[in-house]
């Protein structure tokens, strides 16, 4: 599913923990760190897709987090074109981001849920340094999603 831009409807996933961290993971076979994310299938919700691609790529199941929330709207990113060969024949992607809290433990997150894993290792880190770290052309996105979810995080860290 491509839209008449040329962008992929895509969700991306901001997971923290108790004490505010997040979820950053490394792209398996690379030397990329990123916050999960994937491709919205047809007649799936960006929530359906979020919750399907949480499980592909890190092993939780809904009940082990609770949605924070999300973006109000899409945010848009290019792909450069060295990547684009790789990454298929469109232009960006489109993304709704979601917050979401692990109820679970640290031990719940399994790496391996899918056959093809997207990720080989992951930690929990300060919620703004992802920006610090995320590749350039992606950079925008995170500062946007980050910036518009933050008072969720911050409204709600501990119960």
């Amino acid at each position: 599913m491509i839209d008449e831009r040329g962008y992929r409807p895509n969700v991306g996933i901001v997971l923290c923990n108790e004490r505010g961290q997040v979820f950053w993971a490394r792209r398996c076979g690379r030397d990329g760190w990123q916050f999960p994310q994937g491709g919205i299938r047809a007649h799936e919700t960006p929530e359906q897709a979020m919750f399907r691609e949480l499980q592909e790529e890190v092993g939780l199941e809904p009940h082990l987090v609770e949605i924070l929330g999300r973006t109000s709207d899409w945010l848009c990113y290019d792909i450069p074109g060295e990547y684009l060969r790789r990454s298929g024949p469109f232009r960006g992607q489109k993304q709704v981001w979601f917050l979401l809290r692990l109820l679970g433990r640290d031990d719940d997150v399994r790496l391996d849920a899918s056959h093809k894993p997207e990720f080989d290792d992951w930690r929990w880190i300060d919620y703004w340094s992802a920006i610090e770290h995320i590749i350039d052309f992606k950079r925008d996105v995170y500062q946007r999603a980050l910036t518009e979810l933050e008072p969720l995080l911050s409204s709600r860290k501990t119960r």
